[in-house]
Formats: structure tokens, C-alpha cells, sequence
């Protein structure tokens, strides 16, 4: 393992420079200065890396894209700060415009030296355009574990963002404080007695799984799923056919005695005659800690996106488990920055691979057992609760629809609580209800407007939301004319960001109402008077099942549960630790 514990930036440097050479790096053409000089010396010291030294940088940069250009394979040109990264510019565009891999590694210096004539500073940040493939900005050097696993992953998919989905040059701009030379401190060289043996486990040579001969992609699976406790975590998804993305995450889930931990965020809870193993409490049942710690699995088949909850990101954060992703897309779905590989297929791609006859199945069935029995025990409790709560409840909003909404509805849920009591609450069914969502940026902005272009010429459709959310987006009702179908609005009216109420900020009063929580005072009926929209307060359970099934087929309508923004969290903060506290329930 060749990493020098000198100091920060050593160790920082030569993290990366030997996650590269795992990833198949074999020649640096590097440019000599100052700033440059921790990257310098980890690539000049590196037994297994060719590194060339080459004053001009413009020439630097040309000669390595020639070296890329014959061998097919990335090279990476290093520089000093200031206008010594200007100098790639021309080699950089040829690079993107004939499809040629490079990793372009510039120097800088810390942001407290920017913009205050320090000298041989310059804006290095976005540098290059739109020309490459994808640029970044490390943050500064730290010997902080989860900061050197930070750098690990990102060092990986920047290697792989030169190749796929189309071969070009990506850029790192990387600062450093002093010392830049390898002047001994002492806190990094006590790291390297507890520094993790398998640091370096995951890094390998890039597959392009989708070009894999399926022979070749069968033995990696193979090797990977060697595990014999291992779960499918199923993130939030909007497939275009859904009944087919079910299915073949069921035949995986079959295939490999793997249970489902699935998103509400998904069509998967919403097909669940499809799987028998399918997970929806998955976010209560790792509450308890007695269980969180029997149920860690060996391997993680990670499908898309993450799940919302954050308590499971933190147990899979914790419990540092192999990874593989699933997803056909050329995005980096590890928030974690954990050991993991993204495999480059669709999971319908994979369900077709990962038949009995090649998988060879060690599972282990009780561990599956484990989960499905947690399952049904902690979805009985949930049951029971929320059908003795006769007040209107924000949590039970999620739990009663689930169970009420026509089969096949279309159903759009808006960020804040809504998104997190589906997932806490939404109920597995055979619906084959299709949810909606904004969550690439995971803001309220364009709530209204997004579930009217869903309703559009569409089944009737309902949307769950929050009233700050609703009020972000009233212009969406001027397209009440427009809109050819049915939307049904669940308002939930707390009067404010119930979100709030679950951090810690809310404890700070002030400035905790006026400035987090926003409470507002708007009298729904008569906005949607104003915009000629029906409404109606709803102020029993009866009534509101009543009223979405089934649903109108024409205009939009808006019906409102007002609740205690207070209340309700209390009552979410009283209770999600206790579905699955009683550990006696649990007992064989």
C-alpha cells in the first residue's frame, strides 16, 4: 500500500495517486511548480506509474492526449496553480471534441488565498468550460476517515467519467495548504498504525459492464455475490414501465434469497403480490439497535438512487458493507462514499443474467427470515396504531391512502413530511399505484405545476402536499383551463414547515417559528375561490376516503386536513422508535 503518512497533504496525495494506478493509470505527464507539489512528488515516487516530467504545459497536455490517443486508456497531465492550467485549455478542447480520455489534475491554492492578490492565483474553478466530461473541486486535504473515503470515491468515478458514457477529459482542481513539501506532523503519522488494511479493497480496473460479453459479466457477479446475508436496497424510482422494473427486482430477490427493502418512492410497494420479500418498514425496524446489529448484511444491492430514510443511509454508513449499483446510467449514486462498484446495467438487464441455474445460492434463509419476520411484526404494530387514531394526523394521511387510492392512480408527492411519512407509513399493496416525485434537487419549487402535467390527459390524479409547498407554486392554478383530466389535491395545512419540527433547530426559539418554521395564516377556500377551484375541509377519515375513490374525472380539486404542525411531530418523535422496541416481540 503505498501511502506516505508524512503529513496532510502526502497522505491526501497519495491516496489518490494509488486509487488511480489500481484503476489502471500508468503515465503522468507533469508540469513542475509549487502548489503541485504533493501530487508531484506521490506521482514521481510511485513504483508503478511512468511519471514525465515537461515544462511547457501546453506541449505537456498535447503529449499526453497523443499517449491517450494510442492506448485508448486515460492519461493524466498535472499543473501548478495560476495561468499554468490556462496551458491545457487547447489540448483540453481537442480532448472533448475527438473523444479522447484525460484526467487533468490542476493545483490551487486554499480559498483564504483567493481574490486577495496572493499571486499565482487565478479563478480555476470551472476553468475549462463545458468542456469536460465532469469537473469537481476537491475539498481541502483532511486525514479524517471518512474525508480519505470521500476522496476514494470521487478519485473513481472521475476516472470513469473519462471513459463513459463517452470518452473526453474530466478535471480535478485541487487545493492545498502548506506544507506542500513531505515535512513530517505528527498526527498523520500516528494514522498510519490504524489506517483500514482493505482501504483499497473495491478499487479495479473501470468495467464497461454493458460491453461485457455476458460470460464475463456472469463471473463478476459471481464473485460478488459470494455473500450469504445480503439485502436489495430499492431507491425511489419513476420507471417507464413499472410492472416490468417489479418483476425483474423480484426475480432478483428470488434468486438470491435477498429481502427488498423498498422505497415508498417506488412502484415496488404498490406490486407486492410480485415479491414475497418485499421490506417497507425497513426505516422503524433499524431504530432498535439489537436489530440494526443482526441484520447487517455481508453485501448490499444497491438499485438506483438510495432510499430517502436517513436512518438506513446512516446504518449502511455505519455498517460499511459491500456495495454494488445497479443502475444504467453514467451518475454516481454513493452519497456514502463506501466500498462500492457500480455495474453500468438495468436491473431488468440484470434480472435476465442472474438466473438459478448460474447463481450459485449460499444465502443464508434465516437471515432472510430475520428481516421478513421484523417485517411483519413491525407492519402489525403500525396497523393497529393508526387504527385507533380518530384525529386528523399527518402520519395516518399516508397510511389510509395507500389503502384507498383506485387501482393504478398516479399519485404526486411533494417534498418535506410527505415525501418521509410514505416512506415511514405508505402501506404494500397491489395497486399498482405509480409515484411521483421532484427529487433531483429535492426542492418545493414547481409542486402544483409538476402534478397538473401529470394529470394531464392522464388517469385522474391525486397530489400529497404540504401548505408552504402549495403556496410556492399558486401559479400553477392558472392552468386550471388548460388541463385536460382530474387532479385531486390532499392538502395538508400545518400552518407552516412541519419538516422544522423534526430538527434539532427547533429548539432555538428564537428565531425558530418566524424564520424556519414560516407560519402562515392563508385561508385556503378563499384562494381557491379566487382561481375557481373547488374545495373542501375535510374533518374525518370517513370522509376523506369517501372522496378519493372514486375520483372525478374533470377539473382540479382541493381537499384540506388541517393539523398541528407541533403535535404531529411530537407525536412522530414519541412513536417511530417504538414500532420496533419491544425486542420480546421478536423472539423465536
Amino acid at each position: 500500500m503505498s501511502i506516505d503518512f508524512r503529513n496532510i497533504n502526502t497522505v491526501w496525495a497519495s491516496i489518490l495517486v494509488e486509487t488511480l494506478k489500481r484503476l489502471g493509470l500508468t503515465t503522468a505527464i507533469i508540469s513542475p511548480g509549487s502548489r503541485s507539489t504533493p501530487l508531484t512528488f506521490a506521482f514521481a515516487t510511485h513504483p508503478k506509474i511512468e511519471a514525465i516530467p515537461i515544462i511547457d504545459e501546453r506541449s505537456a497536455a498535447f503529449f499526453a492526449l497523443g499517449i491517450a490517443k494510442k492506448n485508448y486508456h486515460a492519461v493524466v497531465i498535472v499543473c501548478t496553480s495560476g495561468t499554468a492550467a490556462a496551458n491545457f485549455y487547447p489540448a483540453i478542447i481537442e480532448a472533448k471534441e475527438s473523444r479522447i480520455p484525460l484526467l487533468v489534475l490542476t493545483a490551487d491554492r486554499p480559498p483564504e488565498l483567493r481574490n486577495c492578490h496572493a499571486g499565482q492565483t487565478i479563478e480555476q474553478v470551472k476553468l475549462y468550460g463545458n468542456y469536460p466530461n465532469w469537473q469537481i473541486e476537491l475539498s481541502l486535504p483532511s486525514v479524517e476517515l471518512k474525508r480519505l473515503e470521500y476522496l476514494r470515491q470521487t478519485v473513481i468515478y472521475g476516472w470513469e467519467k473519462t471513459t463513459f458514457p463517452t470518452p473526453g477529459p474530466v478535471h480535478f482542481n485541487i487545493p492545498f495548504r502548506d506544507p506542500l513539501p513531505p515535512i513530517p506532523q505528527p498526527e498523520t503519522i500516528a494514522l498510519a498504525s490504524k489506517f483500514p488494511k482493505k482501504f483499497f479493497a473495491t478499487v479495479q480496473p473501470v468495467l464497461r459492464t454493458e460491453y461485457l460479453p455476458n460470460y464475463d459479466l456472469i463471473e463478476l457477479l459471481k464473485n460478488q455475490l459470494k455473500s450469504q446475508q445480503g439485502i436489495i436496497v430499492a431507491g425511489l424510482a419513476q420507471p417507464e414501465k413499472p410492472q416490468e422494473y417489479c418483476q425483474a427486482i423480484a426475480e432478483i430477490s428470488q434468486t438470491l434469497n435477498f429481502p427488498v427493502l423498498a422505497e415508498g418512492l417506488s412502484p415496488l410497494r404498490n406490486y407486492s403480490q410480485l415479491n414475497p420479500y418485499l421490506i417497507s418498514t425497513y426505516d422503524l425496524i433499524l431504530r432498535n439497535q439489537n436489530l440494526a446489529e443482526k441484520l447487517i448484511p455481508e453485501i448490499v444491492l444497491q438499485i438506483g438512487e438510495l432510499p430517502t430514510s436517513k436512518q438506513l443511509r446512516s446504518w449502511l454508513e455505519v455498517t460499511n458493507s459491500h456495495r454494488l449499483i445497479i443502475d444504467k446510467s453514467d451518475h454516481n449514486f454513493d452519497p456514502l462514499h463506501g466500498k462500492t462498484i457500480h455495474l453500468r446495467i438495468s436491473v431488468e438487464q440484470l434480472a435476465k443474467i442472474l438466473t438459478p441455474e448460474i447463481i450459485l445460492n449460499n444465502s443464508d434463509i434465516n437471515y432472510l427470515n430475520l428481516w421478513c419476520n421484523y417485517e411483519a411484526k413491525v407492519r402489525e404494530n403500525i396497523d393497529k396504531k393508526m387504527a385507533k387514531v380518530n384525529q386528523i394526523l399527518e402520519p395516518k394521511i399516508s397510511w389510509l391512502i395507500s389503502q384507498t387510492l383506485p387501482k393504478t392512480t398516479p399519485i404526486f408527492i411533494a417534498n418535506s413530511m410527505p415525501v418521509r411519512d410514505v416512506e415511514f407509513f405508505w402501506v404494500h399493496n397491489n395497486s399498482q399505484i405509480q409515484p411521483f416525485f421532484n427529487r433531483g434537487a429535492n426542492g418545493i419549487d414547481g409542486t402544483l405545476s409538476t402534478a397538473l402535467g401529470i394529470a394531464h390527459r392522464h388517469q385522474s390524479s391525486i397530489m400529497l402536499t404540504g401548505d408552504l409547498a402549495l403556496l410556492h407554486d399558486t401559479n400553477g392554478f392558472l392552468l386550471r383551463n388548460k388541463l385536460v383530466g382530474h387532479l385531486t389535491i390532499i392538502l395538508i395545512n400545518n400552518q407552516g414547515g412541519g419538516i422544522f419540527e423534526m430538527l434539532p433547530i427547533a429548539k432555538f426559539e428564537p428565531p425558530f417559528t418566524e424564520f424556519f418554521a414560516t407560519p402562515q395564516d392563508i385561508n385556503f377556500a378563499d384562494l381557491c375561490k379566487t382561481y375557481d377551484v373547488e374545495h373542501q375541509n375535510i374533518s374525518s377519515w370517513k370522509e376523506l376516503q369517501k372522496l378519493l375513490n372514486p375520483l372525478p374525472s374533470r377539473g382540479i380539486r382541493v381537499l384540506e386536513l388541517q393539523t398541528n404542525r407541533q403535535f404531529d411531530a411530537r407525536w412522530r418523535l414519541d412513536n417511530l422508535d417504538k414500532f420496533a422496541a419491544d425486542f420480546s416481540l421478536f423472539e423465536n
